[in-house]
Parts: structure tokens; C-alpha cells; sequence
């Protein structure tokens, strides 16, 4: 018997053996944090404060465009805080379950790609961006923005930009997270990736010509928000992305 390899071996022969003991959670433990964060906020605003005190809670750290026309008045600092903290609060049980299953979804490939740190940072930046194109096209308007809907479009946008097989790749068991980085034009050109992103354009359009969503109504839905930070994930992703440029194979830890 030969001690030598056969020369052609299948992926499957190639990929490395399960673990034997699978994780409670599939997903990186940063997104973990988060989502019991995000509930354990939502929780205490919900069942052990007062009405009152929670709606406080909502003014004081949701995102409110009207505050940039007067930051300073009354000594209201919360315009310095709350383009990142309205993105932790949520308005409903529905609201917090919808956001938590679709950044385990699209949050996963992406935190494992880029690592904890450049992800906080994708995280913040992605709430600024989504914060203010909603108050770019609502300028002074009086409405409590909440939610973490804007920032995980943007973990939408940034995962089209490789979690979807290019051309001539196909089907692989290769994680997706080491799929190669791919331009504007080869994510169009992509019928999946493109499909997608038109999906979720239509999806939002219906909801802002009154689709409710989530156990809330439309008109309570910032919409603008959600494509502002879709938009924001899909072209500034490559800024926060630490794979080897022209490695497809491989990524920097």
C-alpha cells in the first residue's frame, strides 16, 4: 500500500472534521452580548419601570432630529449620545426579536470577517449614518428614533458585499466569511446578491406606503433609516475590512 495522498480529493474529503461538541450559540460571542444587552434593556423599560419612567428613558437616549436645530437649549447634551444609543432600544417585543434574528443572520458572517473591534466600530458608524440620513430627510422633526433596524442593514449591505458565491466559485464549504471581497459591479452582477438587495428595497418601499411590520404600524417605522444604513454598509464596508487584498483564500486575525 502506498504511503502517498491520492492526487484529487474532494472538498468534503478536504474540509476539516466536526467539532465534537457543538456550541450553545453558532454565532460570535460579541453578537451574543449584544442581543442580551438589547433585551435586558428592553426588558427593564418593559416590566420593572413605570410607564413614565421608561417613555424617559426613550426621550433622553432615543435619536430625535429636532435636537441638531437647538443642541444647546436647556443644557440637553443628548444630542452628543444618542446617534449611537437609540440603536439598543426598541419599542415592542416584536420590534427586539425581528432585529435580533436578522443580526444573527447577517451580523455572524460579518463579525467573524472583520473581528470585534473593527465590528464595535462598524456598528457605531453604521448608527450615525443611519441616524442622520433619517434626519437629513426629516430636518428638525420631533419624532423619537429607536431601534437597531438601521445598523443591521447595514450588516446587510456589508454582507452582499462577499457572503454571496461569486461567478465560478458555485457552492463551496469554505466558510463564508473567506469569501473574496467583491466590487459594486460584481455584486450587480451577481443574480443572487442583486435579487436580494431589490428584495429589500421593495420590502421597504411597501412600508412606506403603510405595510406595518414587526407589531408596529408604518407611519411608526423610519424606513429612511433602514436604506441609510443599508447604503452605508454596502459602499463603506471595504473601510473596515482587514482581508488580504488579492488573497482570496485567506484573511488577516
Amino acid at each position: 500500500m502506498s504511503d502517498s495522498a491520492p492526487e484529487n480529493l474532494s472538498e468534503e474529503a478536504l474540509a476539516p472534521p466536526p467539532p465534537a461538541h457543538e456550541p450553545i450559540f453558532n454565532m460570535p460571542g460579541i453578537l451574543v452580548l449584544v442581543i442580551a444587552f438589547m433585551g435586558a434593556v428592553y426588558g427593564v423599560q418593559a416590566y420593572l419601570l413605570d410607564p413614565k419612567t421608561a417613555q424617559t428613558i426613550d426621550v433622553y437616549f432615543g435619536f430625535v432630529p429636532l435636537r441638531y436645530l437647538y443642541p444647546l437649549f436647556a443644557g440637553d447634551y443628548a444630542w452628543a449620545w444618542t446617534p449611537l444609543t437609540y440603536s439598543f432600544l426598541h419599542g415592542s417585543v416584536e420590534h427586539l426579536l425581528f432585529n435580533c434574528l436578522w443580526l444573527a443572520a447577517f451580523g455572524t458572517p460579518v463579525v467573524r470577517r472583520i473581528g470585534n473591534l473593527a465590528s464595535i466600530a462598524f456598528w457605531i458608524a453604521s448608527a450615525i449614518a443611519s441616524a442622520f440620513f433619517y434626519a437629513a430627510l426629516h430636518w428638525g422633526a420631533v419624532q423619537i428614533i429607536i431601534g437597531a433596524s438601521g445598523v443591521i442593514s447595514a450588516f446587510m449591505g456589508a454582507a452582499c458585499r462577499f457572503a454571496f458565491p461569486p461567478r465560478g466559485l458555485g457552492f463551496s464549504r469554505r466558510p463564508v466569511h473567506t469569501y473574496p471581497l467583491l466590487s459594486v459591479q460584481q455584486v450587480f452582477a451577481s443574480k443572487t446578491a442583486s435579487s436580494f438587495l431589490i428584495l429589500w428595497l421593495i420590502g421597504n418601499l411597501l412600508v412606506a406606503f403603510g405595510l406595518p411590520l414587526a407589531g408596529t404600524s408604518a407611519g411608526q417605522i423610519a424606513w429612511e433609516a433602514h436604506i441609510g444604513g443599508l447604503v452605508f454598509g454596502f459602499l463603506a464596508f471595504p473601510l473596515f475590512d482587514r482581508r488580504q487584498a488579492g488573497n482570496p483564500g485567506g484573511y488577516l486575525m
